[in-house]
């Protein structure tokens, strides 16, 4: 079994400027690769775990999220880090689907390919719902980014920069 880091897209990944679907609109958030470098190092798998209700809600097109997922993973992989598999939920929050968080639909189809082991697994989110994912889904670890106040994460920090330097200075307790 292996140790997963289950990441947030919008928010966490990139800053959130709202419904990004364009990559010249994308902006990773300053750190992430330093974050996600210490994880690496202790041989976590990589998933991105996102709702995408800008699909449903006639936002923006599948295709543009597949073409912007693709330039992610591929400038992520240049950067040395790979993400084994990106799922996302395209639903409207009033579509009542399985697999938009904190439902735990996209959980249930990363396990069934991957052998992960939960408890020592992270997710980093900036919404309650993605805290509410990890611990729907028996993930061992959350860290909540942002200012909002989000209840039962393990971790709180205002910015992914403040997540990364109280890592870099505790891993080893940590990860």
């Amino acid at each position: 079994m292996r140790k997963a880091l289950f990441l947030d897209r919008d928010g966490v990944i990139n800053v959130d400027h709202g419904y990004t679907y364009k990559i010249e609109n994308f902006e990773f958030t300053k750190d992430l690769f330093n974050l996600l470098k210490l994880f690496q190092e202790k041989n976590y798998l990589f998933f991105i775990v996102t709702n995408q209700s800008g699909i449903g809600r006639g936002y923006y097109t599948q295709e543009d999220y597949n073409t912007l997922t693709e330039w992610l993973t591929t400038t992520l992989h240049q950067k040395g880090m790979d993400i084994e598999k990106v799922y996302h939920c395209a639903h409207a929050p009033e579509e009542n689907c399985q697999c938009r968080k904190p439902e735990i639909g996209m959980m249930q189809q990363c396990l069934s390919n991957y052998n992960i082991d939960l408890t020592h697994s992270w997710m980093i989110g900036d919404k309650q719902s993605d805290i509410d994912f990890a611990r729907h889904s028996n993930v061992g670890h959350t860290i909540a980014i942002g200012e909002r106040k989000i209840e039962n994460a393990e971790y709180h920090f205002a910015s992914i920069s403040e997540c990364t330097h109280y890592l870099e200075e505790n891993q080893g307790k940590i990860l």
